[in-house]
């Protein structure tokens, strides 16, 4: 190594110091050494390489290692050459010459990017610039280098097989075709199918040649009159019978297979048109598609051909026998045909609110204790239980347990009518312990049958029958005797509240002469807040003339003194 400062070696390496002294002082270390000095940097993955790898005496410059005098040339560093065949073996055995970094670099072998395949003899164009390099460059025999030269290409069946088999011996591929695709024949080139007797149309132009012309022999006739010489009969010849022989042409087209020329005109001439949201539905919903086992003649003569059983058989006798028509139709399956008039008929007619209720209310999925999913339309059960939860948990069970002159329960029926439920005109209120008189005759069953707190059931039976349970004691306890209860008849009755039924005779202070038609406040004026409400106390009310009239009193003039 030429010593870049032209210093003495003994600048860098020392004398004298012992056999197994290190001449070479390296800074800062072996492993850190910067080869950039050698004018040979290490890039790529030179740069992890281990330095004994390269420097051997097998990778010296032959003129170098015959130079160097030492026992052990194996432990230098020196002579070491920077061409690429002196550490890796050619792999392209000469063909290309010793200058590897012309295709390839220090980061990937594979990777032959500096390879400019225009300044060879054969410039890639079109598709052929997507072909791997190995599938045109191949050992001439197993285990043999790939051959880079002296390959044929002048001709294009110099590497592909002629599709066509000899029809065209008398043109070039490139007469037709380009590297920019082999279906992409040239315009001066283009076939012209319109001017044969089979002109092609729809999707016959994207079919490709060889799909017709199977030989490659362009020029070998093919039939084309029906569209079975082609096309198999993907209908197993179930319109053989048909007027046109189950031509395809019939119900297809050449623009596509599908849609079918075949719609709800059409299968208005069958046996079975088409009506309702059957014009609707799909030909495959019917006619299942099974390639050549599809079925185009179908059974039609009953709705469960087609349909499954919606109902499980509940109406398989009669008079129904499992028809669907007599109550529905092919215009819409949920608009029902059986009518109030026809639930008539049945063992529940419809009365009252339940003729107003839709079918969904009670025929739907787990009603009449049915754990499928199937509707259930028959009900053994056909009490108001049945169909109701019992809101009152079991309170007028008497009620309901008794019968009727036929044998029947009175279920819910003791008191209420399909007419109304709030209307509970078959109960007798006046046959309980609390006879509604007076204006408790108006008022709203609801207003005294309430819920308990924290409850949601309305109690009937247990309802109290004091005053105070339902009325507010405006009196503020007043008048209250025992346990600090009021008993509000002791005053007032049913009929009304005022005026009051009070017997002011049995009072200290009982009522005679003009104070007979005094009103009550006029002497009970005393007003006192109870929790910030005011209220009238009568007690305590002072018994004295002047506490109402003063401390002088006139005398109001006798009849007889008036008359004089």
């Amino acid at each position: 190594m030429k010593n870049p400062n032209g210093k003495d070696c003994v600048r860098c390496h020392l004398d004298h110091n012992g056999e197994n002294f290190s001449l070479i002082h390296w800074e800062p270390s072996q492993k850190q050494f910067d080869h950039r000095l050698t004018g040979y940097p290490l890039q790529g993955k030179h740069s992890g390489v281990a330095c004994e790898k390269c420097h051997t005496p097998a990778h010296m410059i032959p003129e170098i290692r015959a130079l160097l005098k030492r026992q052990n040339p194996a432990a230098s560093f020196l002579g070491a050459s920077t061409q690429c065949i002196a550490c890796h073996e050619d792999y392209h055995k000469g063909q290309l010459g010793k200058k590897c970094e012309d295709c390839h670099n220090v980061n990937d072998w594979k990777d032959a990017k500096n390879f400019d395949h225009s300044k060879t003899r054969y410039p890639l164009t079109g598709l052929h610039i997507q072909v791997a390099c190995e599938k045109c460059h191949k050992p001439d025999k197993p285990g043999g280098p790939v051959r880079f030269r002296d390959m044929k290409f002048a001709n294009c069946s110099d590497c592909h097989l002629d599709p066509h088999h000899g029809a065209f011996k008398e043109k070039r591929c490139e007469d037709c075709h380009t590297t920019a695709g082999w279906k992409k024949t040239l315009p001066a080139f283009q076939f012209d199918h319109s001017k044969t007797k089979y002109p092609l149309l729809g999707e016959h132009i994207k079919v490709s040649c060889i799909a017709c012309h199977a030989s490659g022999n362009f020029e070998k006739p093919l039939k084309f009159a029906n569209c079975t010489d082609c096309h198999k009969d993907i209908h197993n010849g179930q319109f053989a019978n048909r007027p046109q022989k189950g031509e395809c042409s019939e119900c297809h087209k050449v623009e596509g297979w599908k849609p079918s020329l075949f719609g709800v005109k059409e299968h208005a001439t069958s046996k079975y048109p088409l009506e309702g949201k059957h014009a609707k539905v799909e030909c495959a919903k019917c006619h299942i598609p099974a390639g050549k086992e599809t079925i185009y003649k179908v059974k039609f003569a009953s709705c469960t051909d087609c349909h499954k059983d919606a109902h499980d058989g509940q109406f398989a006798g009669k008079p129904y026998l499992n028809r669907c028509e007599p109550c529905h139709t092919v215009a819409d399956f949920h608009r029902t045909l059986f009518t109030i008039a026809k639930h008539k008929q049945t063992k529940f007619p419809l009365t009252g609110a339940h003729v107003a209720v839709s079918c969904a209310e009670c025929h739907k999925v787990g009603a009449a204790g049915r754990k499928d999913k199937i509707i259930p339309f028959y009900f053994k059960d056909k009490t108001c239980t049945g169909c109701h939860a019992d809101p009152h948990h079991g309170e007028f069970r008497d009620r309901q347990e008794r019968r009727r002159p036929d044998g029947t329960k009175f279920g819910c029926e003791a008191c209420h009518s399909t007419k109304s439920w709030v209307d509970v005109a078959g109960f007798d209120h006046s046959k309980t312990k609390f006879p509604l008189l007076g204006v408790h005759r108006s008022v709203a069953c609801h207003d005294c049958h309430k819920a308990l707190p924290g409850e949601k059931e309305i109690q009937f039976k247990e309802t109290p029958l004091v005053c105070e349970a339902c009325h507010a004691d405006v009196h503020a306890k007043q008048f209250a005797k025992q346990q600090g209860k009021t008993d509000c008849s002791t005053c007032h009755n049913a009929e009304r509240w005022k005026p009051s039924n009070f017997d002011h005779s049995r009072t200290k202070f009982p009522l005679e002469g003009g104070h007979k038609g005094v009103a009550c406040d006029k002497c009970h004026s005393l007003i006192k807040v109870v929790d910030g409400k005011p209220v009238l106390f009568y007690k305590p009310t002072p018994l004295l003339c002047e506490a109402c009239h003063g401390p002088e009193i006139k005398a109001k003039p006798s009849a007889k003194s008036a008359k004089l």
